[in-house]
């Protein structure tokens, strides 16, 4: 059966066409832009305070200038356009006339009934030959007739009749579907009629070949090599590699800064003459006599040649230092400027890592804090809270002091001294010190209860095995009274899901779990993951969601020991349904790999917080890594010990044998020395120093 590729000349195929190629581009894309994202930012609740800075509008103002970008205009007008493609294209397939092949049937051709049989069919085929036959029949112009016209009607007549009479032309349509065999097969090709007209080959090849040869090459490159641009943080290579070239092992928090301003994210941010605009007046300001810039970092400012870097590393600087440069377009420069600093740190942090060198890691993670909560390297975490200035912050610290409050300790002074210390002439009014209270008891300050080390199923640690280290907390925002003491229970690490060998030996599970035994049947309860309240940041022209990193370092060679695990959500409750506290105990698990020697390894736990200055903590640890050879003798003791009824192993044993182990009898001694085994050394993996230091 051959093929006959026709040009389509009502137009009736076109529409399906078009609209068929628009919905494999707008649908998608719809989809794109319509999904709820998964940003944190779009889904943490806000800390409340009615607190605005100063040049608020200009920082709302950046927010939607990078809300705008975030969206993609482009993609927006792209799916508008689509649309109205599709609905145009459903419109013309609803008021085209569409033509279509009715199947050959010989007796809707002669009109007799599909009951008639062969005499009748005869009978009525003789009565239309006396009409119908050419030289019976004449044209009537009346209705446009012709001769041919009317041999082509008796040709089909005959050509029906014989189709349910002849033998082998019925054989042919009741095979084949028509009288004369096989047909051919025509396809209506829905293209514009401008591609298939005669003499116009030569331009279809040439927009054929400028669209596969010229346009998609283009954009395919155009999408491989942006995407080759960008590193895993989403910065520039080359804003990366800048950072390199400065990276230093003795680098310095004001140093740090400076690394930052190398990003090319700066100059497309200052194209042009925009590298030159208001300059001077920015280096005037920030490189006053009342600055708090040291030395070196005024000279970093003062000997960079580029224009773009010296500008963008004086905006860093004025937006740290939060100075009022007089002129807004200024001002929003320095506003815009952070979020891209912000980004690059990430960068620097992620450099830092690869040279597992201690004090850059941590400049990394403090250069986020100060970049937050615009607050240059060390200065006092007080300028945190709303209204304080360093005006405010001598009154409280001293004048002289040289330790500086963090907002748990200034939370801990006594309202009257507090309140005599912050308020009055100069100071703070009495509305802006409670919205500075206020925000300081919304801080979600993560406090450490216990840490230890565990393996999964294991009661003792052997070389080279995968550990966790396993951190306890809970949130005690500053200023909080009536905290109840730690549970106990809470501290636990029982986890029949992770196989626990002390939930299988049948110790009763901590309270809260996952998973609960209902009828021997483990049940899982629906554990929602918690995020905290974004970053309480008003002049960070960005949303942002505080991040814990948790990392462990060895402080004699000033080395990082395991790489940081972030984390961004909780498992518990952070606040109840009236906004306070729960003091939930979170658990926060990060896991690698043991040395491959035995005995007893020291670390330090850092744990910091991306997001506000003076909520870190450091805690030593101490791994302790026993001999392969005691992990065998205690899964033997393991194996003699008959199960108990009321525990998992007593369960399992239940249902391979059909009966219920019998209850032990024992005696008094017996039992205080089964209470030591459990409440004693041998659950504890590791020794853990619990005692914190927050740094200031």
């Amino acid at each position: 059966m051959s093929s006959d590729y026709t040009y389509d000349e009502q137009g009736q195929f076109f529409p399906f066409f078009i609209l068929t190629l628009s919905g494999l581009v707008t649908l998608p894309l719809t989809y794109n832009l319509l999904r709820p994202s998964k940003d944190l930012e779009n889904t943490a609740p806000r800390i409340k305070s009615d607190f605005k800075p100063q040049h608020a509008d200009l920082v709302e103002a950046q927010k939607r200038k990078r809300l705008r970008k975030e969206r993609r205009i482009k993609r927006i007008i792209t799916v508008i356009v689509g649309y109205i493609v599709m609905a145009w294209m459903a419109y013309l397939i609803l008021v085209t006339a569409r033509t279509t092949t009715k199947l050959y049937d010989p007796y809707d051709i002669l009109g007799v009934s599909r009951s008639a049989d062969e005499k009748a069919i005869s009978r009525h085929y003789k009565r239309l030959s006396l009409i119908y036959h050419p030289d019976k029949i004449r044209p009537d112009p009346a209705k446009n007739e012709t001769i041919e016209m009317l041999n082509e009607r008796f040709v089909e007549l005959t050509k029906a009749y014989k189709a349910l009479t002849d033998e082998e032309i019925r054989n042919n349509y009741l095979q084949f579907g028509h009288p004369d065999g096989k047909q051919s097969f025509s396809i209506g090709i829905a293209l514009p009629k401008l591609i298939v007209m005669e003499g116009n080959g030569k331009y279809v090849l040439l927009v054929y070949g400028a669209l596969l040869g010229v346009l998609l090459p283009y954009i395919v490159g155009k999408w491989w090599y942006g995407s080759q641009r960008y590193t895993k943080e989403r910065v520039l290579v080359a804003s990366a590699g800048n950072i390199f070239r400065e990276f230093k092992d003795d680098i310095t928090d004001g140093g740090i800064v400076g690394a930052l301003s190398s990003g090319e994210e700066f100059k497309d941010m200052l194209r042009g003459a925009q590298a030159e605009t208001g300059l001077a007046k920015l280096e005037t300001k920030v490189l006053a006599e009342n600055s708090s810039l040291s030395a070196q970092d005024r000279e970093t400012i003062k000997k960079l040649d580029d224009s773009a870097r010296r500008k963008a590393l004086a905006l860093l600087w004025a937006y740290l230092e939060r100075i009022d440069l007089g002129d807004a377009s200024l001002d929003s420069e320095k506003y815009e400027a952070a979020p891209i600093a912000l980004s690059l740190g990430e960068a620097f942090t992620a450099i830092s890592l690869a040279f597992g060198n201690l004090r850059p890691i941590l400049g990394g993670f403090q250069t986020s804090q100060n970049l937050i909560q615009a607050v240059p390297p060390s200065a006092s975490p007080l300028l945190q809270l709303p209204n304080f200035t360093d005006a405010v912050v001598k009154a409280v610290e001293g004048e002289h002091s040289k330790n500086h409050l963090n907002v748990q300790s200034f939370m801990k002074i006594p309202e009257v001294e507090r309140r005599k210390l912050t308020v009055g002439t100069g100071l703070l009014s009495e509305k802006q010190y409670i919205d500075a209270i206020s925000v300081a008891q919304q801080l979600p300050a993560l406090e450490v209860s216990k840490a230890f080390f565990k393996v999964m199923g294991e009661k003792v640690i052997t070389p080279s095995s995968l550990v966790q280290l396993v951190v306890k907390a809970r949130f005690v925002p500053p200023g909080c009274t009536d905290v109840p003491p730690v549970n106990e229970l809470d501290l636990e690490d029982v986890d029949p899901d992770e196989d626990d060998l002390d939930a299988l030996m049948g110790r009763k599970p901590a309270k809260n779990r996952a998973t609960k035994l209902v009828d021997g049947k483990k049940v899982e309860n629906k554990v929602e993951t918690i995020q905290p309240p974004l970053a309480h940041a008003p002049y960070f022209a960005r949303d942002h969601s505080p991040r814990w990193h948790i990392f462990l370092a060895d402080a004699k060679q000033g080395k990082m020991a395991v790489p940081p695990f972030t984390f961004t959500t909780f498992d518990k409750p952070i606040l109840d349904e009236a906004g306070k506290p729960t003091f939930n105990m979170q658990t926060l698990k990060m896991q690698f790999q043991a040395p491959p020697q035995v005995g007893d390894f020291n670390f330090v736990m850092n744990m910091v917080c991306d997001s506000y200055m003076g909520l870190d903590t450091k805690l030593e640890v101490t791994l302790h890594i026993d001999d392969p050879a005691k992990a065998a003798a205690l899964e033997e003791d393991d194996d003699i010990s008959e199960p108990d009824e009321d525990s998992i192993a007593g369960q399992m044993h239940a249902l391979k044998t059909g009966q219920a182990p019998k209850k032990k009898t024992k005696k008094a001694s017996d039992d205080s020395s089964d209470e030591s085994d459990t409440d004693g050394d041998a659950g504890d993996t590791s020794d853990t120093n619990t005692e914190t230091e927050d740094e200031d």
